[in-house]
């Protein structure tokens, strides 16, 4: 189902920053971009053009000492550059900003530097050295749309690359304080723009401020034509003067015209939130809230929390469609989170390896289709590429027989183990129950457990996988059992090693403490948990057809393959009918029959109401098989939203994900 949003921007590759280095006052030196003739910062004195221009001219240090717990105080940029402006930022907040408070900062991007640069720019300035490695260790990879990078438990960076005014337009959040910067108008008049200064108004919280460095006309008659008030402040250095302002009453948020079904509840942020279901979706979820000094309950029926070693491993990948939509679009954004956000929860590489996918193309079809894949998606080798049968063995580290995309970043985790180190996460705390049903109350929900105990808890995520539909407020929402089982084999000595997972109608990682993964069969609307030997004996023939060398290799070096002597694991995973998750507040689905009905006789006929939903009550489900790409993803997205901070994902992928689509789809078809 389709949307009448703005078309997104292409889903490619950024071209990266060209920098010479020209001298500066101090005898250091200073980077300069010759495409536009002009300097990241003040050859006199970068760092105090910054504070004087960004800090003081939005007064944060005196704003940042009075913020209280709750939301974080935002701060949102127009160009990321050195990255200077929000390393200066941070160290005001770590300086003036209480003990509980949090900054979440929003910079753009359009030309990003390599990393190299940008480790050779921060230099300058050995006392934000420990800030700069936080950052260089997690600068994301050169794609359009949003990166969020932690730097600190209490700071967040979100990186919007794209053009400023564009992924402005895209970003779903309000902005307390702006950092008016890029090169100067006369030199970059593509980004001055009035869509950019309307795009800032539109994002911003009611009184926020601006700070710019520059004082062109164009500038202040697009910011007053936006709706800000500007005046005039002394300048730094040779500038005589420059900009300050604020707007004090933002535009009506335009954008739920077409869809006003999605527009987001009124949050107030929660002291303590049940979360159902302790596998990756929740998990996950809990580990996101706690971080933000949210109390959780984790609750799931089995006793995830002192699970042992299980030897199995999921793939951290995506199939992406050959022609570029919404789906496509948050799986690969889903990707590179994943690979960040595993790399700061598990650095010592205990639970996951950055291994990488291959994903073969045994037939001409396939070829075809990965074909048309990289001529529509001009993205960085580093993300994903095409490799030839020979380049992807050699990378595979056994014969493939087969071309294949590559994707480098991608990798393998151990599901189950990593649940485990989520569920330990300082504020959570597990209880082994079975919710039986949710009761909505005038402050919070009350869960009424299996055993006769209830539960009371300010907010509730639904994250139970099959079981999320089980719910009186939940019910309308599709969700498909799939069942799927592995096969584990242990690797005898002398048989050959992968060097990445590889995929084709199954999957196989590298094996892990000697036991080889692979799998799964695919079994919808089934829910039965036996082993099959009849599975194990399709798992090996999916294994043969892809990988008929490693098979070879397995035997020739005395590994028993009978279908009977295998082990494995069986896993029942929930699907939506359109292969995409299910991630925000849960819809009165009544309500919505009810205020939307007329589209079924006139799908133009909009009505002017918001979607109306049940209070509190949050769900992340039908991730299917690939969940390690879409659950940690949805779980900054669902805990961001109940925390009232901007999302990491553009809106109309927010929107793509909601789980009331689908009765506005059948509401529309007539169903």
């Amino acid at each position: 189902m389709s949307f009448p949003y703005a078309p997104l921007p292409p889903l490619a590759g950024l071209e990266p920053a060209r920098l010479d280095w020209q001298p500066d006052a101090a005898g250091g030196e200073a980077p300069h971009s010759p495409a536009f003739d002009d300097v990241y910062f003040s050859r006199h004195d970068g760092r105090a053009e910054t504070e004087h221009v960004f800090i003081q001219g939005n007064g944060l240090p005196q704003r940042l000492a009075a913020w209280p717990a709750g939301r974080p105080f935002v701060i949102g940029e127009t160009g990321f550059g050195t990255g200077l402006n929000m390393l200066c930022a941070w160290a005001c907040f770590e300086t003036h900003a209480p003990a509980q408070a949090r900054l979440h900062l929003v910079s753009t991007e359009k030309y990003p530097l390599h990393r190299d640069d940008l480790a050779r720019a921060l230099a300058a300035w050995p006392d934000l050295a420990e800030r700069a490695e936080a950052l260089l260790a997690q600068w994301p990879e050169p794609v359009t749309g949003v990166h969020r990078l932690w730097l600190s438990p209490r700071v967040t960076l979100d990186l919007h690359l794209g053009d400023a005014a564009e992924r402005l337009a895209l970003l779903d959040g309000q902005v307390d304080a702006w950092f008016l910067d890029g090169f100067a108008p006369a030199k970059n008049p593509e980004m001055w723009q009035q869509a950019l200064f309307d795009a800032m108004a539109a994002r911003s919280r009611p009184g926020a401020t601006f700070a710019t460095f520059t004082c062109a006309g164009a500038v202040k008659r697009g910011l007053a034509a936006a709706g800000f008030a500007w005046r005039k402040a002394p300048g730094f250095g040779r500038k005589r003067e420059m900009l300050v302002g604020e707007i004090a009453s933002p535009p009506p948020d335009a954008r739920r015209q077409a869809t006003p079904w999605f527009t987001p509840p009124a949050v107030q942020p929660p002291r303590h939130v049940a979360v159902i279901g302790a596998g990756i979706a929740g998990a996950s979820v809990a580990a996101a809230l706690a971080r933000r000094g949210i109390a959780v309950t984790l609750i799931d029926r089995f006793d995830r929390a002192s699970l042992g070693t299980t030897h199995l491993q999921g793939a951290l990948y995506v199939k992406l469609a050959a022609d570029t939509n919404l789906q496509s679009r948050t799986y690969l954004a889903g990707l590179l989170h994943s690979r960040r956000w595993l790399a700061q929860l598990d650095p010592q590489q205990a639970l996951w390896q950055p291994s990488g996918v291959l994903q073969l193309a045994l037939d001409d079809k396939e070829q075809a289709r990965q074909a048309r894949f990289l001529a529509n998606h001009p993205l960085p080798e580093s993300v994903v590429r095409g490799l030839d049968a020979e380049t992807a063995s050699a990378v595979a580290g056994v014969d493939v027989g087969a071309p294949a995309l590559d994707y480098p970043c991608a990798a393998w985790v151990k599901p189950m183990e990593l649940c485990v180190r989520l569920a330990a996460t300082p504020g959570v705390c597990f209880r082994q129950a079975e919710v039986a049903a949710l009761e909505p109350g005038a402050s919070g929900w009350t869960l009424a457990l299996a055993d006769g105990e209830r539960l009371a808890a300010d907010q509730v995520v639904i994250a139970a996988a099959v079981e999320a539909a089980r719910f009186a407020q939940s019910e309308a929402l599709p969700l498909q059992p799939v069942r799927g089982q592995i096969s584990q084999l242990r690797v005898p000595e002398g048989a050959p090693r992968l060097g990445r997972v590889v995929c084709a109608g199954g999957y196989v990682p590298p094996a892990a403490d000697g036991v080889l993964n692979f799998g799964a069969t695919f079994g919808p609307k089934e829910t039965d948990m036996a082993e099959r030997e009849a599975d194990h004996a399709a798992n090996l023939a999916e294994l043969e057809r892809g990988l008929p060398a490693l098979v070879a290799g397995l035997r020739a070096a005395g590994a028993d393959l009978s279908p009977q002597r295998l082990t494995g694991r069986v896993g029942v995973r929930a699907a939506s009918p359109d292969k995409s998750p299910y991630c925000g507040p849960v819809p009165d689905a009544a309500a919505w029959r009810h205020d939307y009905g007329v589209l079924a006789k006139d799908a133009s006929r909009v009505p002017e109401i918001a979607g109306r939903h049940h209070a509190g009550l949050w769900i992340s489900a039908a991730h299917g098989s690939r969940g390690m790409a879409s659950a940690p993803l949805c779980a900054e997205l669902l805990a961001s939203r109940i925390c009232d901070e901007p999302l990491p994902l553009e809106w109309p992928l927010v929107d793509h994900l909601h789980p009331g689509r689908r009765i506005i789809r059948d509401l529309i078809r007539g169903h």
